[in-house]
């Protein structure tokens, strides 16, 4: 019995034309976060020690960081919890792509 998909599947990236999984992507993103400069120094360690995550750019209240994960659901994820942190007033993605992997 097929069932309806529901917003979570689509929000995860659960779904994929032709049945694909969302394992069988992979999904870079950048993003925005905004700090307190204060607390700049803290946030861009903690960056430094999340998987999938990279800074490329910072200056005293703004970092730039590339987010790499299994599907669109992960890299939201990520954005959510770095939004929580301590110190940061915002993190926004600017771009996503999803990769097609090589079998």
């Amino acid at each position: 019995m097929n069932e309806v998909p529901t917003r979570r599947d689509v929000l995860t990236g659960a779904l994929r034309p032709g049945g694909a999984a969302a394992a069988d992507h992979d999904h870079i993103s950048s993003a925005v976060v905004s700090v307190l400069p204060a607390r700049r120094d803290e946030v861009m360690a903690r960056l430094a020690r999340l998987p999938g995550a990279e800074v490329h750019h910072s200056n005293a209240s703004k970092l730039v960081v590339v987010l790499e994960g299994p599907g669109s659901g992960a890299l939201g994820g990520m954005l959510a919890e770095i939004s929580g942190w301590p110190g940061v007033l915002s993190a926004n993605m600017v771009f996503e792509q999803r990769l097609e992997q090589e079998i």
